[in-house]
């Protein structure tokens, strides 16, 4: 499987078989990436650490405008070029980035990436730093958050420019205790390491 799997997604990247063989590999990632995520990263989702600080963000962002959003993205992304990184590492040092940053550690290369984020799709913690703080008009919080409980979203196959590993994003929603959705998580999958 696993050999197929990659012959099917380096086709796909590569160009070859252009027709319906590259979509046919790009469809062949979703299923192991899916089961990936659900038997590996679905288990912690329900951690008090993750659970309480999705929460405690949710309650002192809920007057957030669109005005405020666009101003926190603009604030993260002007960090990620600078030499001011208040913002950045104040996140990054948070208990839910400790967290991820061990659940990354822990797979053997498996996990590329992992970030949490609000109901607003707004950073609440991640492994490391991401480009944005607002992922919310991104599909990978849209179509986990946005589509309710038990949602997973895998997303295309993309190469990572520094490893060269071929990797796909999966988001899963977050919900409480009660089984409401409360935010997502979002986990770049090395394909190499599946």
């Amino acid at each position: 499987m696993k050999r197929h799997l990659a012959v099917l997604l380096i086709a796909s990247v590569s160009g070859l078989g252009l027709t319906a063989g590259a979509a046919s590999a790009q469809e062949a990632h979703v299923a192991p990436v899916t089961e990936f995520v659900q038997t590996n990263v679905a288990p912690w989702l329900n951690d008090p650490v993750i659970i309480e600080a999705i929460k405690a963000q949710n309650a002192a962002h809920a007057s957030l405008t669109d005005a405020d959003i666009d101003a926190l993205d603009k604030k993260w992304r002007a960090e990620v070029d600078g030499s001011d990184r208040a913002m950045i590492d104040g996140i990054l040092a948070n208990a839910v980035s400790k967290l991820l940053q061990e659940k990354q550690a822990a797979s053997g290369g498996t996990i590329s990436e992992v970030f949490v984020m609000d109901n607003k799709g707004l950073n609440v913690g991640q492994s490391d730093a991401t480009s944005d703080y607002w992922q919310g008009d991104e599909a990978k919080f849209q179509k986990s958050f946005g589509a309710g409980k038990d949602a997973v979203f895998v997303d295309e196959i993309e190469k990572d420019e520094s490893t060269q590993a071929l990797q796909s994003q999966a988001s899963m929603t977050i919900s409480d205790e009660a089984g409401n959705p409360i935010g997502a998580i979002t986990v770049g999958v090395n394909l190499d390491a599946l």
